[in-house]
């Protein structure tokens, strides 16, 4: 499994994508908690297909986090988001996961890893670098 870089910002997704194409290792960019509800699908879906523009040679995951939003999970289904964050309901879970696998896609909890937040990363590339590297310090 590569390691989770949360992004907030197009400037950040190519500082994490840029420190995994130097680093030649794969990554995972996930929205912040509950982006998928304010910031929408098609905004992580835009900045996702911006950001692996640039970086064409790195294996990416991307993960959308749509907090307790069934609705939200549907809507990022409905634009092409392969992977999401579910952090509603056992029932409700059970059912957009079957649903997602009709589709393709995948739907995730609270499980993942160690992951790096670079909302407050003054130097976002730098750390990103660092965290991929294995040294997870914060520039």
């Amino acid at each position: 499994m590569s390691r989770r870089i949360i992004v907030h910002s197009l400037a950040e997704a190519r500082a994490a994508l840029g420190a995994a194409a130097a680093l030649g290792v794969p990554v995972t960019l996930m929205s912040a908690a509950g982006a998928g509800a304010y910031a929408g699908p098609r905004w992580f879906k835009a900045l996702i297909e911006a950001a692996c523009a640039e970086h064409p040679g790195v294996a990416v995951d991307a993960v959308l986090d749509c907090a307790e939003e069934a609705g939200t999970v549907m809507s990022a289904l409905r634009a092409g988001i392969t992977r999401v964050r579910f952090t509603g309901s056992p029932a409700m879970r059970d059912r957009l996961a079957a649903i997602a696998a009709a589709t393709g896609a995948a739907l995730e909890d609270e499980s993942g890893g160690e992951t790096l937040d670079l909302l407050e990363a003054r130097d976002p590339a730098a750390a990103a670098r660092a965290f991929l590297a294995g040294n997870g310090s914060r520039p």
